[in-house]
């Protein structure tokens, strides 16, 4: 894990147009951003999209940080969260209407829950998480992790709401128990 001291050492060389610097502050800070993003915009796609621009504006305004002000992170964070918001209020289909990109049913993990290392406490959760059905498993990612609501939920899966209910509770309780196991 890169320290604040790091980062801004990193920000100043990028200021210089030191491109290895800039690839490191990219590794040691891209998980954060994006996931801080992809709450935002719920859609992998847009996420990325401002990843790229708030990279590209980091590399052009790197020179601007004042590390009296912030925290490198602090700084980069809020200049992707502004952006992520910005992007929000003007595309009127970002939103609960559309499942994240993170949710594809080929994919072996969840892309919220990816983690370059992960504990041994998100280790047993996704192994509990791959226990369940693939709709259910689904159905709670969406409801815990993207804020879906029942209704949006019963919509989606074409299902009454109190089902939707039923199953996001036993699926819950599934997972408490195989935690506890």
């Amino acid at each position: 894990m890169t320290t604040s001291g790091e980062l801004v050492w990193l920000l100043a060389a990028v200021s210089r147009g030191d491109h290895e610097a800039f690839q490191r502050l990219y590794a040691a800070t891209s998980a954060k951003l994006y996931g801080v993003v992809l709450r935002i915009l719920r859609r992998g796609d847009l996420a990325e999209e401002v990843l790229r621009d708030t990279y590209l504006r980091v590399w052009r305004g790197a020179s601007e940080f004042n590390p009296a002000e912030a925290t490198p992170i602090t700084w980069m964070v809020a200049m992707a969260r502004n952006q992520a918001l910005d992007i929000a209020r003007k595309k009127s289909n970002v939103g609960m209407g559309e499942e994240p990109l993170g949710m594809d049913s080929g994919s072996d993990m969840p892309e919220p829950l990816v983690r370059r290392e992960m504990t041994d406490d998100l280790k047993r959760l996704l192994a509990c998480m791959g226990n369940l059905e693939e709709e259910r498993r689904r159905l709670i990612l969406l409801a815990y992790y993207s804020g879906w609501t029942r209704d949006e939920l019963a919509t989606r899966f074409d299902k009454p709401a109190n089902t939707i209910k039923t199953w996001l509770r036993r699926g819950l309780l599934q997972v408490r128990e195989c935690l506890e196991a």
